[in-house]
């Protein structure tokens, strides 16, 4: 018996997505696998990502196989005879079968360097949808996607006219699943999450303000729980804590913290990928930015979702307040 001129227990068609980074960036990519399984029977579908986002795509149903580029690390390294045996391991693995399609979500010179490592022909946007020209220079094929769009429509939109169906008009679907929760306990009551850290200091919000949140979440009943990434935020965290009765747990990893965003009941965060994730994962995450736009990569979800503030716009206590005061009594009414 064949199927699409393959036999039946092959995929009818081989895919390997290329979204190599930041965290954020993978989760807006999730919905167009989603998309896939929809639309391609039988597809069978891999990623490449940057090492530290892996378990991102792993929390994906419709994830086979997840690539793992680690050139944060080796453009370090360059010179030593480890880093190019680990590149070309990599590389093996990408052409130990032949793709029908290498598609390039990020849209990056090194995006489309590593995806042309695999068999396969790729494809991706078009010159004047991309922030870097030159990749458009290593597609077999190009796609034009207004770059005014949000990076979630961004993705489906190029995945779906690459692979010949009708953009999905269904709201994104972003396929995940958290794993278990292990190394540590979470609150056996309700609990909110709070994640006062991000990647620059300009995207901070103010202290003091986060001690007014956590003490809001507290004064309803929930625990709040602070995430951290670095021994700085730690800090920060513990401090935050402690004004509200919260906790704060050790470093998690991606898959242990997206263990930790799946229970909460609301989630507050700065524009970082974790809130990205907690809304991926249809927790009501409240978004703050403080040092960008969040038009175009603005939290987005299943549940009740916000953002707010923006480049040069840093929200004040009482305009975040509300928010939460409305995202609470969303996540009572759902009783989810």
């Amino acid at each position: 018996m064949t199927l699409g001129g393959r036999s039946a227990h092959l995929p009818t068609m081989r895919i390997l997505i290329v979204k190599t980074s930041s965290m954020g960036d993978v989760v807006h990519a999730l919905p167009a696998v989603s998309d896939i399984l929809a639309h391609v029977p039988g597809a069978e579908i891999d990623w490449l990502v940057e090492a530290p986002f892996a378990a991102i795509p792993k929390m994906h149903r419709g994830v086979r196989q997840v690539h793992v580029l680690r050139w944060r690390k080796w453009r370090k390294q360059l010179l030593q005879r480890s880093t190019w045996a680990a590149m070309g391991d990599l590389r093996a693995q990408l052409r130990a079968q032949p793709y029908d399609k290498v598609i390039d979500l990020q849209g990056l010179v090194k995006s489309a360097l590593w995806g042309r490592q695999a068999l396969g022909p790729m494809v991706g946007y078009d010159r004047h949808s991309l922030r870097e020209p030159l990749a458009a220079c290593f597609y077999q094929a190009h796609a034009p996607v207004s770059r005014t769009l949000h990076a979630v429509t961004r993705c489906r939109h190029l995945v779906a006219h690459h692979l010949g169906y009708a953009m999905p008009q269904s709201q994104p679907d972003f396929g995940l699943s958290a794993p278990p929760l292990v190394d540590w306990q979470a609150p056996a009551s309700a609990y909110a999450v709070l994640i006062p850290g991000a990647s620059r200091p300009e995207k901070f919000w103010p202290q003091d303000r986060w001690h007014a949140i956590a003490q809001k979440l507290s004064a309803r009943g929930w625990t709040p729980v602070v995430l951290w990434g670095s021994p700085a935020e730690e800090g920060m965290a513990q401090e935050i804590a402690a004004a509200s009765g919260g906790l704060v747990p050790p470093f998690l990893t991606v898959a242990q913290a997206a263990s930790v965003l799946a229970g909460a009941k609301v989630v507050v965060g700065l524009d970082t990928g974790f809130s990205h994730l907690a809304a991926a994962l249809g927790r009501p995450t409240l978004g703050i930015y403080c040092d960008h736009e969040p038009g175009l990569a603005g939290i987005t979800g299943p549940a009740w979702v916000r953002s707010i503030g923006g480049k040069g716009q840093v929200p004040g206590l009482a305009s975040v307040s509300e928010l939460v005061d409305e995202q609470m009594m969303q996540a009572e009414l759902s009783k989810d």
